[in-house]
């Protein structure tokens, strides 16, 4: 899986936002600025992140958007999510049709799900809060990623 830029706009978008709101609207033309995103662009993930119930819009003088649940309840993979990515590793479709000839599923199939599967459980574990407040190396260090990659390891020795 590689995530477009329009999940990383998303998310690098929503951080800002949550890091620079203070309790007010922030605009667009603000974090495309400072993030380097282009506003038209910001302005098509914005509508999808407000359809999601992840900001709300703030009209008139200093409108701009705010996030609907604090940053500690707004996780990433509700972001990318709702920016319409699909966290999938397999080509196959999640029916029983599967992505072979005749309508079988490929060898792969479980490895490529399980890893899917397993992005999607990190991106979840991750808050707006984690990223603003740089925790994630704390989080992840001691009981997440890299004991799961010494045990992998392990095991295949």
């Amino acid at each position: 899986m590689m995530l477009s830029t329009r999940g990383r706009y998303a998310v690098m978008a929503m951080v800002d936002l949550a890091s620079c709101a203070s309790g007010k609207p922030v605009s667009l033309a603000e974090i495309s600025e400072r993030q380097e995103i282009p506003l038209a662009y910001l302005e098509q993930i914005f509508a999808k992140l407000r359809k999601s119930g992840l900001v709300k819009s703030v009209r008139g003088p200093g409108g701009g958007y705010q996030l609907l649940r604090p940053a500690a309840e707004t996780w990433v993979s509700d972001i990318i999510m709702a920016a319409e990515e699909p966290i999938k590793m397999t080509r196959c479709d999640s029916g029983p049709s599967g992505c072979m000839k005749p309508k079988t599923r490929c060898l792969t199939h479980d490895l490529w799900e399980g890893l899917g599967n397993q992005i999607y459980n990190y991106l979840r574990s991750v808050s707006l809060e984690d990223i603003c407040d740089k925790r994630l190396r704390q989080k992840f260090t001691a009981s997440g990623p890299s004991i799961v990659l010494a045990e992998m390891s392990e095991t295949l020795l």
